[in-house]
């Protein structure tokens, strides 16, 4: 089952919003109670002073993701390291992807970038997931100057079909074709947008209007700097609501295969001299 992590900063009033509980009601959630420390400030100690009320908050919150249709668990962690303590808890609780939790009603479009070196073909799987047969309409957005998305079916079927001369542009058509094909195949209602020209953050800070959520890899440009907080006022002049990272295991495949491989060699029958 797809599962997406939720960062909340519980002691500091943090809540999620009800469009983005609806949205994750296809998939499972795991809620991550956070508090980030003084750096003088033992987390043995924040745990004895404010476990019992942060962790109400977050039985709360969970509840309210269960009702919503997937399962739910919670976490708290206290921290001195926001950053390090989302990557490391993802990976714990291997999430597919993280939200970022931002604010919005009813989720009618949501914004899918392939920008950058990203792991397009999970990008689309988790779509899939999360989208599945609901009336929730999907533009897949690549800037164009970012480069390709990350090897995936979408990256094969559109190799199928060279672009005329080569052409960025028509490159990058073709790959958004291909994906939105495949989502199709699964009923979701998609559109496609390039852009060609400006940085890709400011490309897809230029979409954002018009949709209520976006979806993006986690090796997208300006991925930091738009999931934590760096740019946030554009972010926040853009009307971005929740960001939903998904995760890059295309490092992991990899070494599944390699050891997949190994171990078929090492079982093989030793071949006559």
């Amino acid at each position: 089952m797809t599962r997406v992590l939720v960062p909340v900063a519980v002691l500091e009033g943090g809540s999620v919003s009800p469009g983005l509980i609806s949205l994750l009601g296809a998939v499972d959630v795991t809620v991550l109670g956070y508090h980030v420390l003084p750096e003088q400030t033992p987390p043995d100690q924040a745990r004895l002073q404010f476990g019992e009320r942060a962790t109400s908050a977050l039985e709360d919150i969970s509840q309210e993701f269960a009702a919503a249709g997937g399962a739910a668990d919670h976490r708290l962690v206290f921290t001195h390291d926001r950053e390090q303590t989302i990557e490391r808890v993802t990976d714990e609780v291997d999430a597919d992807a993280f939200a970022v939790p931002g604010t919005t009603g009813d989720v009618d479009r949501v914004l899918v970038s392939l920008s950058g070196d990203v792991d397009a073909d999970r990008i689309l799987s988790f779509v899939g997931a999360l989208v599945g047969d609901r009336d929730i309409g999907v533009t897949l957005f690549l800037a164009a100057g970012a480069g390709t998305p990350g090897d995936g079916a979408a990256d094969a079927a559109a190799s199928e079909s060279p672009a005329p001369g080569g052409d960025a542009d028509d490159g990058a058509d073709a790959r958004l074709a291909a994906a939105a094909d495949r989502l199709r195949e699964r009923g979701v209602d998609v559109d496609t947008a390039t852009a060609a020209e400006g940085s890709p953050f400011d490309a897809l800070i230029d979409a954002v209007p018009g949709h209520d959520a976006v979806v993006m890899g986690e090796r997208a440009p300006s991925f930091r700097s738009f999931v934590f907080g760096e740019e946030s006022e554009r972010v926040a002049a853009a009307s971005v609501g929740p960001v939903l990272v998904v995760r890059d295991r295309r490092a992991d495949d990899e070494s599944d295969e390699d050891a997949a491989a190994s171990a078929a060699d090492d079982t093989a029958p030793a071949a006559d001299e």
